[in-house]
């Protein structure tokens, strides 16, 4: 009898559970857009905080509220955006895909070192000890400080140097962010041809550092039949709007520093 009792009794307490419970979600409801899922559906999807909001779900919503502009998700690329501007019944002006490149070739061996770094796996904390280990103060230092930041996996590190493929990069431009030498920048896939060196020094202190630096010595401009480079500040300098990617620049640069991507 008492066991029949203590079921009666649990289950009334149920019903008034279920009922409360009930109630509390009828009271409660928020009503969800339908556009924030399918918005959702067409962004990368790795929460990688390029478009400035926590994640895509803060990013989705904001569009929505109209505090995001359609475009600002990178890795959702032209297809995503274009989704996401008939979602929302807006026209999406979709540019040219943009990726991100290195623009060094100070790979180990190429750039000297000015000492040996045994510490803490990071580009940034070894930037701040004495200017890095590599000489040349442009360069990559190659610590992957980068690397861990991409979420598309389109980073390696290979003889202390960033590599980057162009097919999985998103350019959501965490690792332009991340990079303490500010060598990687996001570019127009078509701008194929790249000067890959920033050392602005002199000829002979860029090459002292690093035998794949621009030493600024015009024979690319001078080849360029069509005015596209400029030579500023003892570096190359391609106008994009005038090159035709000929790639006669690159083959007469003696330090191999440009290159066709």
């Amino acid at each position: 009898m008492i066991i029949l009792y203590a079921g009666l009794l649990l289950g009334i307490l149920g019903l008034i559970f279920g009922g409360v419970l009930t109630f509390a979600a009828k009271k409660f409801h928020v009503e969800v857009d339908e556009r924030v899922e399918q918005i959702k559906e067409c962004l990368g999807g790795a929460n990688c905080g390029a478009c400035g909001y926590a994640g895509c779900d803060a990013f989705a919503q904001a569009v929505v509220d109209g505090k995001a502009p359609i475009d600002g998700c990178a890795p959702a690329g032209a297809k995503g955006i274009e989704k996401i501007g008939k979602i929302m019944g807006m026209e999406a002006n979709v540019g040219e895909r943009m990726v991100a490149r290195v623009l060094c070739q100070g790979a180990k061996g190429v750039a000297l070192d000015r000492y040996e770094y045994d510490g803490y796996k990071s580009c940034a904390v070894a930037a701040s000890l004495a200017g890095g280990p590599k000489a040349c103060r442009f360069s990559c230092i190659g610590l992957g400080d980068c690397q861990d930041k991409c979420k598309f996996d389109a980073i390696t590190m290979k003889d202390g140097l960033a590599h980057i493929d162009p097919a999985k990069c998103t350019a959501c431009g965490a690792c332009v962010k991340a990079c303490p030498r500010s060598i990687i920048s996001l570019l127009p896939v078509s701008q194929s041809v790249i000067v890959r060196c920033r050392n602005t020094d002199t000829a002979r202190a860029a090459r002292a550092v690093c035998m794949d630096a621009c030493i600024g010595c015009g024979r690319c401009k001078k080849q360029c039949q069509y005015d596209a480079i400029i030579v500023e500040n003892g570096l190359a300098r391609i106008d994009h709007e005038k090159c035709t990617r000929c790639g006669e620049c690159a083959a007469v640069c003696p330090c191999k520093c440009i290159v066709i991507e």
